[in-house]
């Protein structure tokens, strides 16, 4: 329980001792006024989740208050980390079997909520997501802590609102506004909820007593609704909202892969002036969302979430990070490692690199919506140190320099002598052996690769990479370092691209091939559009760089012992010129107007699709033959997160087996046939039938 929480519980509620008597998965008592608090506190984790169990307890909570009415009935966590996380995704196999039952069982319960005849106050710190959202939403009030946020998560599990968020949201506030957090999965953090008439306060903990009772008193003045929610209310208004709506849907999740913001928008178009009809339709729709592909495809990414999240546990004993370079991504490295509340201290020799680094950190903390005391206490952690200071005290040095072997050895000869013992030394190289930089390391017992991927601030996934000589306790360590500020680890042995450019640079090989074809770059990239990947693989090798990608190209082409498509005349045509990409301005695209959303299908081989995607499944088989990874979700998992693979589709694993792994293997014996060895079936493939 909060400091906070618990200090307000045992001054206010006076049973067990002040902190409220357990009942379950909830906290429960009078103060003296005759409030009652319900605390939730689920049992057996820091995260609170609606469960089944959750809301059968919370119905007798309201069936007891309902015969003894209290002067107000308030919800509230418990938990340091926030209101709710929402549904408990691993009970949604049972709502599956009788969809209709468990969910209408849920909805009495919110129901009996907002029918009792006494205010309803929901108390809400932290996160307040899916299914904690919609039990907020039952109340008659909401009250928020800063730092409080709101979102509906439900559309990347491939649902819409199912516990009565639909109705609900569309009642209380701008319908466009509650749509647009439906459809988009978006937060509205504390000032963005008051404004959008979701909080009817925003108080700091210490005030959480005063504004209950202001509450319970009705002396909170509550918005009447807008003039836009009133005209949304006649259908005209409505229709041309829902047109707009179905045209940016459709751009940014087609109804083929992501059936869910579509069946949401028809909810809305159908049933938006009959909340009782709209309850039912939630429930039919949600019902039948449960059941398609992309559904348990979506929530298989989650628990493959899970899964990474689950290599970050253990005590890191890392207080003190120094990183060496700070260009892109060792500025992103050190701001969000001060963010997440390490002590960092960023060297480089280049002083307006250094005040760039600082730029972006407030740069990044804005975009996190941290506060202004946040982000002033993770400026104060991120120290510049053009001379390197840092390093004796650092229990973590992370080297972010260029990727040349050469340069990297300079560094580690330099850090020598200067490294107190125990420390860990760790690059975040994408294409370097690990094996051969851990030979110029300190001690490379204490040495790993930490690949984390650009944006660092966006992108969740980091790859610990072993060397053969890398302990256990190092990787172990810098794992749980990993999730110590907010990110996804997966274990890698050391191997040519490791895991992900490994897989990935055959996508991006195969597209300069085409284009040496003549086949035109919107046409390629609009095929892995369609496919589901979130951007084409011309836009993504603009994106990371045309000089990084020709050098990482050429650098797995001399390693591997497996054939790729011929390096591109035209990317080194590219890069010759000078024209490497985004941050040129210009590469295959003209980036002046902004991101390239192409769409054509001009001069598209029949096999298109296919040449881009199976080279990935294909790498992704020989890695697991080398034992590069653990198993086929770690690669899904990685693939997922850190390129944003089809989601949709569960991962290139799944999709393989999905698809049938004599098919794959089939497919690309005629690709070799047309098109060359590069794409003769692994061998790893046979183990996977």
């Amino acid at each position: 329980m909060t400091g906070a929480v618990m200090q307000f519980l045992g001054a206010e509620l006076r049973e067990m001792g002040g902190a409220g008597k357990r009942e379950g998965n909830w906290r429960v008592g009078r103060d003296a006024d005759g409030i009652l608090w319900l605390v939730m506190d689920c049992e057996g984790g820091g995260t609170n989740v609606i469960s089944r169990k959750v809301l059968e307890e919370l119905n007798g909570h309201i069936a007891d208050a309902e015969k003894d009415l209290p002067k107000a009935l308030v919800i509230r966590s418990a938990k340091d980390g926030g209101f709710a996380a929402g549904a408990d995704i691993s009970e949604f196999k049972d709502v599956a079997a009788d969809p209709e039952t468990l969910l209408r069982e849920g909805h009495a319960v919110f129901d009996r909520l907002a029918a009792l005849k006494c205010p309803t106050i929901c108390v809400v710190h932290g996160a307040c997501l899916g299914g904690g959202f919609e039990l907020a939403l039952a109340c008659d009030m909401r009250i928020g802590i800063r730092g409080a946020s709101f979102a509906f998560p439900e559309v990347q599990l491939g649902l819409h609102p199912g516990l009565g968020g639909t109705f609900r949201s569309l009642a209380l506030i701008d319908p466009i506004e509650a749509m647009t957090l439906m459809l988009t999965g978006k937060s509205a953090h504390t000032n963005k909820a008051k404004k959008l008439g979701l909080l009817d306060a925003i108080v700091e903990e210490r005030h959480v007593a005063s504004a209950v009772q202001t509450a319970a008193n009705g002396q909170i003045e509550r918005p009447e609704p807008g003039l836009k929610t009133r005209a949304m209310a006649f259908s005209p208004a409505r229709n041309y909202a829902i047109k707009q709506m179905r045209a940016q849907t459709e751009k940014k999740a087609p109804k083929s892969h992501y059936p869910a913001p579509h069946a949401l928008i028809d909810l809305w178009e159908e049933h938006g002036n009959d909340a009782e009809a709209m309850q039912k339709a939630e429930i039919d729709s949600f019902g039948r969302l449960l059941q398609t592909d992309t559904s348990k495809n979506l929530q298989r990414a989650f628990f493959l979430r899970q899964r990474l999240r689950g290599n970050a546990k253990g005590e890191d004993g890392i207080a003190h990070v120094h990183v060496i370079g700070a260009g892109a991504m060792g500025a992103e490295i050190a701001a969000m490692s001060a963010i997440r509340g390490k002590r960092v201290t960023l060297g480089d020799t280049s002083a307006e690199a250094l005040g760039r680094a600082i730029k972006l950190a407030g740069e990044i903390c804005g975009s996190k919506h941290l506060s202004s005391a946040e982000k002033r206490d993770a400026l104060d952690r991120l120290m510049p140190d053009p001379d390197g200071y840092g390093i004796t005290s650092a229990d973590l040095v992370i080297e972010a320099g260029p990727e040349k072997v050469e340069i990297k050895a300079k560094i580690y000869d330099g850090l020598k002598s200067r490294m107190k013992d125990g420390a860990i030394l760790a690059s975040n190289t994408s294409s370097l052996s690990v094996d051969e930089l851990a030979h110029h390391a300190h001690d490379a017992a204490r040495f790993a690769g930490l690949h984390f991927f650009n944006p660092v601030s966006k992108i969740d996934l980091v790859e610990v990479i072993k060397s053969a000589q890398t302990s256990d306790d190092t990787a172990a360590r810098l794992a749980a370092f990993c999730g110590a500020i907010k990110k996804r680890p997966v274990h890698v042995a050391d191997y040519p691209g490791f895991l992900v450019n490994r897989a990935l640079v055959p996508y991006m090989m195969e597209a300069m091939t085409l284009l040496d074809e003549g086949v035109p770059k919107e046409t390629i990239d609009t095929a892995a559009l369609r496919f589901g990947m979130p951007m084409g693989p011309v836009t993504l090798a603009d994106q990371v760089g045309l000089d990084i990608g020709l050098h990482v190209a050429l650098s797995l082409s001399e390693n591997l012992d497996v054939p790729l498509a011929p390096v591109s005349d035209t990317l080194r045509d590219k890069v010759a010129a000078g024209e490497i990409g985004k941050k040129a301005g210009k590469g295959f695209y003209d980036w002046s107007e902004g991101t390239p959303h192409p769409s054509s299908d001009e001069g598209a081989p029949e096999d298109l699709t296919d040449r881009l995607i199976l080279p990935m499944l294909n790498a992704c088989a020989e890695v697991l033959r080398k034992d590069i990874v653990e198993a086929p979700d770690d690669i899904d998992a990685a693939m997922i997160f850190a390129t944003g693979w089809a989601p949709f589709r569960g991962g290139p694993m799944h999709y393989a087996r999905a698809r049938g792994i004599d098919e794959v293997v089939a497919r690309l014996r005629a690709l070799e046939d047309k098109h060359g060895a590069r794409f003769a079936p692994d061998a790893g493939w046979e183990a996977l039938k």
